[in-house]
């Protein structure tokens, strides 16, 4: 086994538990364990661009589980619009969200998209505003004002008074 193959293996090791919990958070438990099996199979492939430093490891392997998230989102629409063609327009009842009463997440749910992603990588996923900044492809400056805006979006719609 070469070096690389052991830093990686050691990095997966590492962040397996907390990958699958990232993964789990937005795709639910059923389809996780196949898109963390993506995510490795694309990081075996890019192993030599693996960091030395373990967090930055760590940050790296979120970066392709967050592009994992991505391309199956795609796929998802592709298939959603596929049969929505197949139908010809017939309607459906919209079943309810799978998270229907709860508040918080059903207002982190109808945040913009790039500012839920924001707000769960650094509560969900305990990450700090630099990093989520980071594997967000954004200024930290930029993280840290929508973070705030946001911040304030949630507790308006919450009704949750602000703290001093």
């Amino acid at each position: 086994m070469s070096r690389d193959d052991r830093r990686l293996t050691a990095a997966l090791a590492a962040a397996s538990g907390d990958l699958l919990a990232y993964l789990q958070r937005r795709v639910g438990p059923d389809d996780a364990p196949d898109l963390l099996g993506e995510t490795m199979v694309v990081a075996w492939r890019r192993v030599a661009d693996l960091p030395d430093d373990p967090e930055r490891a760590r940050m790296w392997l979120f970066g392709i589980a967050r592009g994992t998230l991505q391309n199956n989102a795609r796929g998802e629409r592709r298939r959603w619009a596929l049969a929505d063609r197949v139908r010809h327009g017939r309607t459906m009842d919209a079943a309810p969200a799978a998270d229907a009463g709860l508040e918080v997440r059903d207002a982190i749910v109808r945040l913009d998209p790039d500012d839920a992603e924001l707000v769960r990588l650094v509560h969900w996923e305990r990450m700090t505003l630099v990093q989520a900044a980071e594997l967000l492809g954004i200024p930290d400056s930029t993280a840290r004002t929508r973070y705030a805006r946001v911040k304030e979006q949630l507790r308006a719609t919450l009704g949750v008074a602000a703290t001093a």
